[in-house]
This record gives C-alpha cells, sequence and structure tokens, in this order.
C-alpha cells in the first residue's frame, strides 16, 4: 500500500475514533439528534478530516441509516441509540466505526454482544481467513449472548470516495469461501437483535448518494446537483441542502430520485421490531491487522 495513502488512511481512523468518543458524551437525555450530528461533523472538520457519509443516530429497533432532518426536535431520554460515523481525507475513507449507547440501561448484554463479536472477529482477521468464518465467529458470538445476528446487514470494503466495497463481511456463517487479502480495506459491523434478525427499509429517506449525472432543467435542482458534486459520489441527507436551499431542497430532492440521479438509503428497521446494538471498526488486514479507528 503506498505510504502517502496509508497515511491519510490512519489519519482519517484517528480522527472518526475520536470523532465517535466525542459524539458518545453528547448522547445524553435531553440532547437533540440534530444537535449531536451537526456538533460531531463539525468536529470531524475541526479534527482536519471530511464526513464520509452524514452522521447517523439510529434508535432502538432502526439498525441503520436514521439521519435526523434540520426542523427534527426529538430529544434523547431512554432510548438505545447507535451513532455511526464515516471520516475521509482526500477521499480516502479510512474511517467507519460505531457503538450503541444504552440509555435506558437495561440492554447491556445486547450492547456487549455486537460489541464482542466485533472483537472477536478482529482476532481471526488475517489474509486468508474466509468471510465464512469471521461470518461464523460474529454470529456465534452474538448467540451465545441469547440474541440474533442481522443476517441482510453486512460489513464491507473502503475506498477511494466509496464507504461500500467488495468484500461483503457477512455477520452470520453464510459458507462464503472467499478468502481475505493482504491490504484489504475493510469496516467489520455486527449488528445484535433481540427481534427478527432481518431488517427492512422503512421511509421516507433522508441519506442519499448522487449515481448519474443528467441534464436538468429546474434552477434548483441544477444548483442542489451542483453542491453534491462536491461530495464526489460520498452520501448526503436532507439536513445538508435544506441549510443552503431552505424548502426549495425536498423538491430537488424529489426531482432528483424521479430521475433517478440520487440512491436513496431510508432506514433500515429490524422486522419484528426488536432492539438493534451495532458495533463497527474499520481495519486494514495483516498478519497483525491495523485497526484505524481503535483509540
Amino acid at each position: 500500500m503506498d505510504e502517502e495513502v496509508l497515511e491519510k488512511l490512519k489519519k482519517a481512523g484517528r480522527i472518526a475514533a475520536q470523532a465517535l468518543e466525542y459524539a458518545k458524551f453528547l448522547v445524553i437525555p435531553g440532547n437533540t439528534l440534530v444537535e449531536v450530528c451537526d456538533k460531531t461533523e463539525e468536529k470531524i472538520k475541526e479534527l482536519g478530516g471530511e464526513p464520509a457519509f452524514p452522521v447517523q443516530i439510529s434508535m432502538n429497533d432502526v439498525a441503520a441509516h436514521f439521519c435526523p432532518e434540520q426542523d427534527d426536535k426529538t430529544e434523547f431520554s431512554d432510548q438505545l441509540v447507535k451513532v455511526d460515523i464515516g471520516v475521509h481525507i482526500d477521499g480516502w475513507v479510512g474511517g467507519d466505526n460505531a457503538l450503541t449507547v444504552d440509555l435506558s440501561k437495561k440492554n447491556e448484554d445486547l450492547v456487549k454482544a455486537s460489541r464482542e463479536a466485533l472483537n472477536n472477529a478482529l482476532k481471526i482477521v488475517k489474509p486468508g481467513v474466509k468471510l465464512g468464518e469471521i461470518g461464523k465467529t460474529i454470529q456465534d458470538t452474538i448467540t451465545s449472548y441469547g440474541f440474533s445476528p442481522i443476517r441482510n446487514l453486512s460489513g464491507h470494503g473502503l475506498g477511494l470516495n466509496s464507504v461500500h466495497e467488495k468484500p461483503s463481511i457477512p455477520n452470520y456463517d453464510n459458507g462464503d469461501s472467499t478468502e481475505l487479502k493482504e491490504d484489504d480495506l475493510i469496516a467489520i459491523e455486527p449488528f445484535a437483535t433481540d427481534g427478527a434478525g432481518i431488517v427492512y427499509e422503512s421511509s421516507p429517506a433522508t441519506v442519499f448518494m448522487m449515481v448519474n449525472k443528467k441534464p436538468v432543467r429546474l434552477p434548483i435542482v441544477r444548483k442542489a446537483m451542483s453542491e453534491i458534486d462536491k461530495l464526489n459520489g460520498l452520501p448526503f441527507t436532507t439536513r445538508w441542502l435544506t441549510r443552503k436551499f431552505a424548502a426549495k431542497a425536498k423538491l430537488a430532492i424529489v426531482q432528483m430520485a424521479r430521475q433517478d440521479i440520487i440512491k436513496e438509503y431510508p432506514p433500515l428497521i429490524d422486522k419484528n421490531h426488536g432492539l438493534v446494538s451495532q458495533a463497527e471498526h474499520s481495519l486494514i488486514v495483516k498478519d497483525k491487522p491495523i485497526i484505524l479507528t481503535k483509540i
């Protein structure tokens, strides 16, 4: 791996880890979701990075992909809160990490299940390890606590201006014999639940990514596309555009979605509405892996 790229990945990982710890202490009763997202995204920039995707705060049965809108007044109280943060340096996504905060103090084992599953998976990562073996380790750990892994969510590769690359890292034993390779850049993220272990797409979506560039008629859509284009294909959220273009931003988003200019990433919810916990680290595969997001 190129030394300059490696240093950018390490810096992104350090910033992501610091930002995650910062967000953790903001997740307290009385604070709003918007406040935590805004402050954490500001912290990422203060530390010298850029968000690889909007800070996501998914609660209770929502596993992933929730970002509050600008006018969201939701406050933390007694929820099970997942915070997922990504950071890039010059497009290199070396920081994708997540943790769970149990404000109710009633779900300690569920939080432990995903965190221990992650730690156990990290212990076996090295070149030549089969993806299915990682999935089995995650599944065995989570089920030992009496919970289920979410089978249709997975870890993933990372890259230049990309938060989802091959390989897909399963959270259960799917029998995948694909082997990890030296210098693979990956994120491992177990999800544990007391529900069905399968998530479905809900609505409305507030996370999007530009996937096509097309000529458009409406000026507001052209302005929005110009703003999104600065992200070089990385995800954005409704709040980022409404802060710049006010209510017209939502019109632009609707038009871009209709023309397949952007792809929607709606909230993902456990099928049986069980509680969900999450843990995640980013790493570079070596005989002794470089865990980029570990402080």
